[in-house]
């Protein structure tokens, strides 16, 4: 089979196509054929050698939608056919087979897009658990989501909008406006503004917002905290740098700001995450947007683009 392989870290050009050895499954393990890989900003973090390293050579990516090539020894509830998509991979999932264990498969409903699966996991898991785990959401909060347009951002719209809470979202152009209030955001507001977190207030008669999702905690956490209600919570997604405040805006507020990544979620909440995002996918609450498609080769130039500035939905790749 071809896959991307990464046999140095460093820059994007690190990645190269290579004809490897087709995996085959061990017992409870699912052979899955990649029909699209989803590129999330983690990726290129681990391709950089700055988050956690593993051992080269390696094939990236964890999120992936296809089909069910084979099953190992013990393996129930699923058959060769099915349509599912993974949340993590045994052997990588920029490829056009990948291995994974049986809790990384999940059920793809048919009217989801072998694209659009490819764009759930990361994104969709971070933002319920984000929302639910962390800030502890519930229906008639008022919430924020800063970069509301990219594959975090336009899951926690439309996760929130699902379970009742007000939405904020902002993003920085017409086009991606447009696309924050298509996936049920209330308001939108434009992050080019200045002093735009202060309209936050005037939508909430003065009392600010409950919860905060933070993309970019370096540019915007310490102004977060003024638009913050009493016991707010600000839940910091990603960052790309230090950020100075003002504590003294916390604790007039009781205000938290919580720490997050999806790789510290245990067993079960990974699981009651899944539980939930299927259900949703079935239901029709929850639809990834796929915004760029590039074939599998071109692995390089999807992860550059997924740095960019104003992500618009998922960028995936296709083998």
């Amino acid at each position: 089979m071809r896959a991307i392989r990464v046999h140095q870290f460093g820059e994007p050009e690190v990645m190269r196509g290579e004809t490897v050895p087709d995996p085959q499954p061990g017992p409870g393990q699912v052979l899955v054929r990649i029909k699209a890989a989803g590129v999330n900003p983690v990726d290129t973090y681990i391709r950089a050698g700055v988050y956690t390293k593993p051992p080269l050579p390696y094939t990236p990516g964890m999120d992936a939608a296809g089909i069910v090539e084979a099953l190992g020894t013990g393996v129930r509830g699923l058959a060769v056919g099915d349509r599912v998509y993974t949340s993590g991979t045994i052997t990588g999932a920029y490829a056009e087979l990948a291995l994974c264990a049986l809790d990384q498969v999940h059920r793809l409903p048919a009217s989801v897009s072998f694209a659009q699966g490819a764009g759930v996991n990361v994104p969709y898991a971070t933002a319920y658990r984000a929302l639910f785990h962390r800030a502890h959401a519930k229906a008639g909060d008022a919430l924020l989501v800063h970069g509301a347009s990219g594959g975090v951002g336009i899951a926690s719209v439309q996760i929130a909008r699902a379970a009742g809470l007000t939405v904020i979202g902002t993003a920085g152009t017409e086009r991606r406006q447009a696309l924050v209030k298509e996936q049920g955001a209330h308001h939108v507001l434009d992050h080019r503004t200045p002093g735009y977190l202060d309209q936050s207030m005037a939508l909430t008669e003065g009392r600010g917002v409950d919860v905060i999702l933070e993309m970019l905690a370096n540019v915007n956490l310490g102004k977060d905290l003024t638009v913050l209600a009493k016991g707010g919570r600000v839940v910091v997604i990603g960052s790309r740098g230090t950020v100075e405040v003002n504590p003294r805006e916390a604790m007039a507020r009781d205000a938290a700001i919580l720490g997050m990544t999806l790789f510290n979620a245990s067993e079960q909440d990974v699981a009651s995450i899944h539980a939930a995002l299927v259900a949703g996918l079935e239901n029709g609450t929850l639809r990834p947007v796929v915004g760029r498609e590039f074939p599998l080769a071109e692995a390089p130039q999807a992860h550059k683009a997924v740095m960019k500035a104003g992500a618009y939905g998922k960028i995936v790749l296709i083998p």
